[in-house]
């Protein structure tokens, strides 16, 4: 009979960890949390200074039994949940759910599953950290009273089903914002200007980019501009004015953080967030590599640290040295953290065995496991890996009064590169000038002109929304992923082709919280309680202080926006369109996806149409009218009454007038006209209605 029992949150956790362990240990899984507070009620009690009410999760009851007998008959009991404050609060859980006595209950955490690190853990066994249960039960207890207080007013408000939350409110925010920016933005024209140059007698021309006049730098923002300088450059001779010749080095990457890691894998791999930790939870509970059993492929998947232990340092550097050569092994320090909020309670993200190559797993993984896991390891190798070193030539050339340049690179000593090259990195190419020096003589072979418009700001994707999110200080590694499945699956935001757009019920909420709960959605407040958190589990502040300093001006403002909620209170909007089942007037309501209309008789008569609101524009192809439309995930758009026999679309509100410059039609753009016609680039301002 096992002497201990070892409680995990797993059954995958549970293969791997008891071969590790002998037969004195027992091993079982909690199935992730066995307490939380009630979803029918608030379950804070607010007058007796904020204490949660917790109770049994439902279909915990046997598990929680069996678990009470098995540690009844143990002479110890380890807790090994996760090494975070979510891991901390579970174990602290199920110590009052199975009433462990303190001298006969011990926690263990471990960043792999590993047999070393496994083993080592028992010899670290401690106390419950109360400090990290108490960050826990802060946000836990934060995130209830915003989520519980606001949802019933976007009920009334909007329509049931709808939910606010702390860090969700302020992601939808982010959205909106960037949203509106791009509607408003105004392209601006602007030209460039290459020189095809013959240098000696080489066959292959040299291209230079127009830099400026004498040695400023100069815009050009229009044709004329253009022409006016080939014009004063005519009939002037080429020559070389100087050369620069150098090097540059790039640095490795650091080892993937939670963050860094979705980042990459939705840019390398299209990976969402939440595959991403679905498919590393996996990778880092343990994948059964028949003869070798259940192993922990990676280590723990949720950190903002790029800290390696010294023994995977020096074992991934030997590697190195024995499979690429001493001159790529990394010299000095590459541990560096640029994240100033980190905690660095854990590792970077890095496999568990360095010599453990994606290859040689191949076989005993699902595609996007294996894909994950190639993406990790090369990551890590890369980081000891010395920096890529290019050779640079750079060339200023005059015509005339006006200077132009020319640039180019060779890889010199490849790197880091052997192994791993970032998505966003451009192709290193060899990109040679030829042989050029002050004395070479230059002829102008043809000048290359170009019309370009500068580009709005870029929608979200998942992985810069966690950028943005990171930097802002807006939640933790924990939180990134579920706060996008949220907002998505609420339908506030639709994601297509990578790009998330804020939806028709998006604005919606968003407007309401602006209005009504402007501090929650201030990106400020909600870093800083970030802060007050982390606060919590150093052991700083005290859990309960931040929810007393929180909850009066909140209370106040949920008063204050349920008194004007009702009377701004939405009725149904009456419409002309006459229900075929009943002849009732339909109404207006609202849906996950928007606006539909419906029959006022429910339940009667369940008559529903699809909404489009009109704007009052005639479709510029057929004379129809221009309505508003959404794609199937919500987002908007505007189309012709008259689809399918009409195919006109725009994404941005067109206008009933017409380009003097082209007759193009114009569309608006904040409080401008713009016309349709790229090409041509009229703008014009929005004259004001009179009352």
């Amino acid at each position: 009979m096992a002497k201990n029992l070892v409680i995990v949150e797993s059954p995958t956790k549970v293969k791997s960890v008891k071969k590790f362990l002998g037969s004195n240990y027992a091993v079982e899984a909690s199935m992730g949390h066995v307490r939380d507070l009630p979803k029918s009620q608030l379950g804070i009690d607010i007058e007796n200074d904020f204490e949660p009410k917790y109770i049994t999760i439902r279909g915990k009851g046997e598990l929680l039994a069996k678990l009470r007998k098995q540690s009844a008959k143990a002479d110890m009991v380890y807790l090994a949940t996760d090494p975070d404050r979510e891991g901390e609060a579970i174990s602290w859980h199920l110590s009052k759910a199975l009433k462990l006595e303190p001298k006969k209950m011990r926690r263990i955490t471990f960043n792999e599953i590993t047999k070393t690190a496994v083993k080592d853990s028992l010899k670290h066994a401690r106390d419950i950290d109360m400090d990290l249960v108490d960050a826990q039960q802060a946000r836990r207890v934060i995130d209830r009273l915003v989520g519980y207080e606001i949802s019933p007013i976007l009920w009334k408000k909007i329509k049931r089903g709808l939910s606010a939350g702390r860090v969700q409110s302020v992601a939808l925010r982010i959205i909106a914002d960037r949203e509106a920016e791009i509607n408003a933005f105004i392209p601006q024209e602007y030209w460039t200007l290459d020189a095809d140059l013959m240098v000696d007698r080489q066959k292959k021309p040299l291209t230079a980019h127009f830099y400026g006049k004498g040695k400023k730098k100069q815009e050009l923002h229009s044709a004329d501009e253009v022409e006016q300088v080939i014009r004063e450059i005519e009939g002037k001779e080429f020559h070389v004015e100087e050369i620069r010749r150098g090097s540059r080095t790039k640095k490795a990457p650091l080892p993937f953080t939670t963050s860094t890691l979705q980042q990459e894998a939705s840019n390398a791999l299209n990976m969402s967030t939440y595959k991403t930790m679905q498919v590393a939870q996996q990778l880092y509970e343990g994948i059964d590599l028949k003869r070798g059993g259940t192993v922990g492929m990676i280590t723990y998947l949720r950190t903002d640290s790029t800290r390696i232990s010294a023994e995977a340092d020096a074992a991934s550097r030997d590697y190195i040295k024995e499979e690429y050569g001493e001159e790529y092994v990394a010299t000095g320090d590459t541990t560096e953290n640029r994240n100033r909020r980190a905690q660095d309670a854990h590792e970077a993200i890095r496999p568990t065995d360095v010599r453990r190559t994606p290859a040689s797993v191949k076989e005993y993984l699902t595609r996007e496991q294996f894909r994950l896991y190639q993406l990790i390891w090369k990551r890590f190798v890369a980081s000891r890996m010395a920096p890529a070193l290019h050779e640079t030539l750079s060339v200023r050339i005059r015509g005339g009064e006006y200077l132009f340049t020319a640039s180019a690179s060779k890889l010199k000593f490849r790197g880091f590169l052997s192994v791993y090259a970032e998505s966003t990195d451009t192709k290193d190419a060899d990109d040679h000038l030829g042989d050029i020096s002050e004395k070479s003589t230059l002829s102008l072979k043809e000048f290359g002109r170009e019309q370009h418009f500068t580009q709005p700001p870029a929608h979200y994707t998942e992985a810069s929304l966690v950028r943005t999110m990171e930097e802002l200080g807006i939640g933790r590694p924990s939180t990134y992923a579920p706060t996008i499945t949220t907002i998505i699956s609420r339908h506030y935001v639709s994601r297509e082709q990578k790009k998330l757009y804020i939806t028709e019920l998006g604005e919606v909420v968003n407007s309401m919280m602006v209005e009504a709960f402007p501090t929650i959605v201030d990106v400020n407040f909600t870093a800083n309680v970030e802060t007050l958190l982390d606060g919590v589990e150093a052991g700083k502040i005290e859990w309960k202080t931040i929810i007393r300093n929180f909850w009066p001006d909140f209370s106040d403002a949920v008063d204050h926006a349920e008194k004007e909620l009702e009377e701004v209170e939405i009725h149904d909007e009456v419409t002309d369109v006459i229900c075929e089942n009943c002849g009732r007037h339909m109404v207006i309501k609202y849906g996950p996806h928007g606006k539909f209309l419906a029959c006022p008789g429910f339940p009667e008569c369940r008559n529903t149409k699809p909404y489009y609101e009109k704007t009052g524009v005639k479709c510029p192809k057929c004379g129809g009218e221009i309505v508003i439309k959404k794609t199937k995930k919500g987002r908007r758009y505007y189309g012709c009454e008259n689809n399918p026999t009409c195919d006109f679309m725009s994404w941005q509100k067109p206008s009933n007038e017409r380009c003097p410059k082209c007759g193009s039609y114009m569309i608006e753009k904040g409080r401008k006209l713009v016309c349709s016609d790229r090409e041509c680039g009229f703008v014009e301002p929005i004259q004001e209605k009179p009352e």
